[in-house]
């Protein structure tokens, strides 16, 4: 095994099952299976008969995430083969990895070590062409967009205000401010464009929130490319091309059926990020999964205060889901960087500044007690933690009347998750949930914010400037100012500050713009100095990857 990346020589070692028979252990008919190969497949929804089956479904988020890594997708994995080991009929429903990270810092989104869904490098590559799909659909529509404007522009359409921008699965700076249309007529009409990256597209959202292929174009026709020089919103349906992007996105939108390395089926299907979008796994997904499962259990993107509230207050309110039971993962490593220790010095016993570190956790666990859910912290083990330093946290969890305990699926699988899993069913057993969305979105995108920036961030108020005092005239002109929030903020601090750790209080949010996107059913802030399209670190992890000569990879991770 590799020292440098274990986690690909564990996954590249595996011995797969067969997609059929993975589809038969999860209950999905062979009428209903559209194989990708012997090892995946898609499932349409449209050929299965409803199972009359609910059922229960477990939320995982984790505490602030930092350089030092916390585990979440991995403990989503290992939770998921500890109840498959304990004899529960169990799903796991994951969100599908962005090559653009996958290039750059942070990695690939199928777990890590024992606790991984395979087969890890078609998944973290271009696994069914999905993030393709959603590709080519966006920037068909944005070509259609200039083409009607460059036909004489019936619709009248202002290209100083067209807010629908083109997008690349790459981490590409230099795209995120361009000019088109350069070179004479011919070329199209000069104006200023720019690049999100896929999972910030609009077509991603209305993707993972489709309830099926009519609800889609529903979505599509309703999304709002840009407005008229009368100022008036102009839509897809307007311009009369849903039903083609709708037909680019026809295969996309069926879930995704892999396996995980202890053989328990797996659903990953879409992949927004928590960051800049709503950070969840698609609804349909999610909905055939617990259909199918006794225990369904999915991961929201970074923190409660982004992937985990959205997911609550988004795609919850979308879909009719009601959470049964919630875990909070967390790291000595985090707990440590949180507490004040520099990266270089996490390896240290430093058990004084992973208790310091907790005010973090703590807040995380409060806020998914807020939403009505008692949620179990999982202390994620790490090769360097100590025994002193695992012993004070797990106390420290039991005096503050939390549920822990600790995990080590990255080492074990799910052997390694049975005492999390154990925490888990006593949870949903004994702890009745009383789970509610935290803001009423009829009273306004300022309200919405304000009680999330007070209740979720620690904030003390809200501040509108740059744009979105205007887009907050025009939300409110068009009648969209209740609809959810889509907050777009750093994943690294409860504030909008990156640098601003543990559990700051008494700053304050400062959104500079607010964009519409009424195809997702959701209105985005953005926050601080977040970016859409992000750029690649001074060393990407590219500069390390490779194939060797039979074909296999090499420095993906």
């Amino acid at each position: 095994m590799s020292a440098e990346n274990p986690d690909l020589a564990i996954a590249q070692a595996a011995t797969l099952e067969p997609i059929t028979a993975i589809a038969e252990r999860a209950g999905v008919p062979a009428e209903a299976l559209v194989p990708y190969g012997t090892d995946k497949a898609k499932v349409d929804v449209r050929r299965m008969e409803p199972t009359g089956r609910t059922g229960r479904l477990v939320l995982v988020s984790a505490m602030s995430p930092t350089p030092a890594g916390e585990g979440k997708s991995t403990t989503t994995v290992g939770l998921a083969d500890a109840f498959s080991l304990m004899g529960r009929r169990t799903m796991v429903a994951l969100r599908e990895p962005a090559l653009g990270p996958i290039m750059g810092i942070k990695g690939g989104a199928t777990g890590g070590g024992h606790a991984q869904v395979v087969p890890m490098e078609d998944i973290n590559l271009h696994f069914t062409g999905d993030f393709h799909a959603i590709q080519i659909a966006n920037n068909t529509l944005a070509a259609l967009v200039d083409n009607h404007i460059q036909q004489g522009n019936a619709l009248g359409i202002d290209p100083r205000r067209i807010q629908w921008k083109r997008v690349v699965d790459v981490n590409d700076r230099a795209l995120r401010s361009i000019v088109i249309g350069l070179g004479g007529p011919a070329q199209g009409v000069p104006r200023e464009d720019g690049f999100d990256i896929v999972v910030a597209s609009e077509i991603m959202a209305v993707l993972c929130l489709a309830a099926d292929l009519e609800d889609l174009q529903a979505r599509i026709d309703r999304i709002v490319v840009g407005f008229s020089y009368d100022r008036a919103p102009v839509s897809v349906a307007d311009l009369g091309v849903g039903g083609a992007i709708t037909m680019l996105l026809k295969d996309a939108l069926l879930p995704n059926l892999v396996q995980t390395l202890g053989g328990t089926p797996a659903l990953v299907h879409g992949g927004p990020f928590a960051n800049i979008a709503h950070g969840c796994n698609s609804l349909a997904a999610t909905r055939l999964a617990l259909s199918l499962a006794d225990i369904t259990v999915t991961e929201a993107g970074f923190g409660s205060d982004l992937g985990a509230e959205k997911f609550l207050d988004i795609k919850s309110r979308v879909g009719g889901l009601s959470p049964d039971a919630a875990v909070v993962v967390g790291t000595v490593r985090a707990l440590k960087l949180h507490g004040g220790v520099a990266k270089a010095d996490l390896e240290i016993e430093d058990v004084e500044a992973a208790l310091r570190g907790t005010e973090n956790l703590a807040r995380h666990v409060e806020n998914l007690r807020k939403f009505g859910i008692e949620p179990v912290i999982a202390l994620n083990r790490f090769p360097s933690d100590t025994e002193a330093e695992l012993e004070a946290v797990l106390d420290w969890a039991r005096e503050q009347g939390f549920r822990a305990a600790l995990s080590e699926v990255w080492a074990r699988g799910g052997e390694g998750g049975r005492a999390v899993a154990e925490q888990v069913l006593a949870a949903i057993e004994e702890d009745v949930p009383d789970f509610h969305h935290l803001y009423d979105p009829e009273a306004g995108i300022e309200e919405s914010l304000r009680t999330l920036a007070r209740e979720v961030y620690g904030a003390d108020d809200v501040v509108f400037e740059d744009r979105a005092p205007a887009q907050l005239r025009m939300l409110k002109r068009n009648g969209w100012d209740t609809l959810p929030v889509c907050v777009a903020k750093t994943q690294y601090s409860f504030s909008d500050d990156p640098a601003a750790l543990g559990a700051p209080t008494g700053h304050v949010l400062h959104v500079r713009d607010l964009v519409p996107k009424i195809g997702a059913g959701f209105v985005v802030a953005l926050t601080g100095a977040i970016m859409t399209m992000p750029g690649l670190p001074k060393e990407p992890a590219a500069l390390r990857m490779g194939v060797t000569d039979a074909g296999e990879s090499i420095g993906l991770f």
